[in-house]
C-alpha cells in the first residue's frame, strides 16, 4: 500500500476505492459504502486485512458531511461525484467498522503502530466520534 499521509484518502487503496464509489450509480453508492463496512464487521475476531480496513475508513469519512458538526471530504483523492443523501443507518455500521479496525488482530493497526500510529488512531477516533454523536 502506498501511503503518503494519515488521512482517510491518503493512500493508494482508498484513492482507488473512491473511483469505485464514483462509478456506482447514485442510487447504489450507499450500498458500496455499506459493503465496505460489512466486509470489516464480518471478520469477527479473525485477522483484518489492511485493504479492507482502508476501504472502511474511506467509506466512513464520506458520512460526516451529512452529520451535524461533520465536514466534507476535500481531498482530491476522494470521490469526485456528489453523494446522494445517505441513510442514517450507515452511521452505526461505520462506527462498528472503525472500532474493528482499531482492534487486534488488524493489519492496518499493526502497520500504523510501527510508525506514526498515535496520530493516525486519533484521526480515526475523531471520525468515529462525529459518527457516533450524529
Amino acid at each position: 500500500m502506498g501511503t503518503w499521509d494519515i488521512g482517510p484518502f491518503d493512500n493508494d487503496t482508498a484513492a482507488d476505492f473512491s473511483y469505485r464509489v464514483d462509478e456506482a450509480p447514485a442510487e447504489k453508492r450507499a450500498e458500496v459504502l455499506r459493503g465496505a463496512f460489512r466486509e470489516v464487521n464480518d471478520t469477527g475476531g479473525e485477522y483484518l486485512d489492511a485493504d479492507l480496513a482502508v476501504e472502511a475508513i474511506a467509506s466512513a469519512a464520506l458520512l460526516p458531511a451529512q452529520c451535524p458538526g461533520g465536514e466534507p471530504v476535500t481531498t482530491s483523492y476522494g470521490p469526485k461525484e456528489p453523494l446522494p443523501v445517505l441513510p442514517a443507518a450507515l452511521r452505526p455500521e461505520a462506527v462498528a467498522a472503525l472500532d474493528r479496525v482499531l482492534t487486534e488482530p488488524s493489519e492496518l493497526l499493526e502497520l500504523w503502530e510501527e510508525s506514526d500510529g498515535e496520530e493516525w488512531k486519533a484521526g480515526v477516533r475523531g471520525l468515529r466520534a462525529v459518527l457516533a454523536g450524529a
